[in-house]
């Protein structure tokens, strides 16, 4: 019989100091970040348990308060070729603290002289600047105003402390999430005229890294939840699945290795002076794999990433895109790159995770310039040839946006502008006027690429090639 998921049935919660406080308590956060610092306290001095804000009004960061903060990581896939599945109880939660029913409580957790560590992930809008914040003493909406508040009561409480300062790691998808959020902040500082010796603390004493995550967290495993509990032997409401790949690169000085010793509990976080290089790798080899992948492997008549990868054609077709024509481009090592390009196939292959083609065939014009077109230039200019594979996704992209294939209907899904555009492009069904429209147009690319040499008669063939798709 299962046992309720809590402190009783588990035992008494280990004495640890609040190390983390921890804006949002999404699938994402417990699955990567809280897994993380749940390892460092099993297998180094970390020694530190993470107290929860709840980011928006009414959400749900109070489920987890039946199960003591307590729930299971289950890890499910491949790594290293092997079928990986994997339970891990996460005991590191402290408790979760609402500002908008207590601002006195969460203003109390920046008196805690242990704490060092802000992560976040408030999304892609979270690190915004909201004039409606109006006044430091009034709980602020936006993520950067809370943390202002928070801020600007350790440097009173502390008297300006200079060793009071904290580590940001911000989780949010946007570049240089670290600098962005230390000029929110200090834009915060200047709208409510707080002192400039505040100011001056929080640019001196506190660290912002720029930080690179990289983990696909399911969520809830509804399909397999019985098997978990039975594993572990709890009844547990709060689980959350993961793949076992993650990566953390995190932009910071030498200091923040030692405070956060990833490195002795045998994690993939990389310390780097410079994350740009791993985030263009991600960008090129990951997400671009995938742009390039979905219109080829749609048109071939499958639907979802892993049936793409296993299948011969189109599996040999992104293998060779990969490692022929991506990693040729990129700065790092070639060993570096080609590990990174060996899990994502791998990760592409997670048999737990059903990624259709559908889903990311969305706005596949936009996404296609920023992680497919780079590689195709610099292939260019390092080779002075076209790469024929990424040429060949770009033909099957541009036939895809036709809407329609061999009688069936596409889910082509853009912005109206892009839809229309193609729509009419393709009205007279003429491969010449469709590639010089669409390649002259500088509100998809940002340049006019019928100016590129050889580009436009390679992609012509490859057009002529993928309407011979049988």
């Amino acid at each position: 019989m299962l046992k309720k998921l809590n402190r009783i049935n588990t035992g008494p919660k280990p004495l640890r100091p609040v190390k983390v406080l921890q804006f949002g308590d999404g699938n994402f956060l417990r699955g990567f970040a809280d897994w993380t610092i749940d390892i460092l306290n099993e297998k180094t001095d970390f020694n530190g348990d993470v107290q929860i804000v709840r980011p928006l009004r009414k959400d749900s960061a109070k489920k987890n308060d039946d199960q003591d903060g307590l729930y299971h990581v289950a890890l499910m896939g491949l790594q290293h070729g092997k079928m990986v599945s994997e339970n891990r109880l996460i005991t590191c939660i402290a408790g979760i603290v609402d500002p908008y029913e207590d601002s006195q409580q969460f203003l109390a957790t920046a008196e805690n002289p242990s704490l060092k560590f802000i992560v976040s992930n408030t999304t892609e809008s979270g690190i915004v600047f909201n004039p409606a914040d109006q006044n430091v003493d009034v709980m602020g909406e936006s993520f950067p105003a809370k943390v202002t508040q928070l801020l600007h009561h350790r440097f009173s409480i502390f008297k300006g402390d200079r060793g009071k300062g904290l580590i940001f790691l911000p989780c949010e998808l946007i570049e240089k999430n670290g600098d962005a959020l230390r000029t929110t902040i200090l834009k915060c500082c200047n709208h409510w005229n707080l002192s400039p010796d505040f100011a001056l603390w929080i640019n001196e004493c506190n660290t912002f890294c720029n930080s690179l995550v990289d983990r696909i967290v399911p969520g809830f495993p509804k399909d397999s939840i019985q098997n978990i509990q039975e594993q572990t032997g709890y009844e547990d409401s709060q689980v959350v699945s993961a793949e076992p790949f993650h990566l953390w690169v995190i932009e910071a000085p030498a200091f923040v290795q030692d405070v956060f010793p990833t490195s002795k509990a045998g994690l993939s976080v990389k310390f780097v002076d410079d994350l740009t290089p791993y985030r263009t790798q991600k960008v090129r080899i990951l997400n671009g794999a995938h742009t390039a992948l979905t219109p080829v492997a749609y048109l071939h008549g499958l639907r979802t990433v892993k049936e793409s990868v296993d299948d011969k054609v189109t599996g040999e077709f992104i293998r060779k895109a990969i490692y022929e024509e991506i990693i040729p481009t990129l700065e790092l090592s070639e060993t570096e790159l080609k590990q990174f390009a060996n899990d994502v196939l791998e990760r592409f292959q997670n048999p737990f995770i059903r990624h259709e083609l559908k889903s990311i065939a969305l706005n596949s014009i936009s996404k296609f310039k920023v992680r497919v077109l780079p590689s195709i230039l610099e292939y260019k200019k390092r080779k002075g040839t076209m790469p024929p594979k990424l040429i060949y996704s770009f033909a099957s992209l541009i036939r895809f946006y036709k809407g329609t294939w061999k009688g069936e209907n596409l889910p082509v899904n853009d912005s109206p502008e892009v839809v229309n555009f193609f729509r009419d492009a393709w009205k007279n069904n003429d491969n010449d006027e469709v590639l010089h429209s669409v390649l002259s147009n500088k509100a998809f690319w940002g340049e006019d690429l019928s100016k590129i040499d050889g580009l436009y008669a390679c992609l012509k063939s490859s057009l002529e090639e993928v309407e011979r798709i049988e």
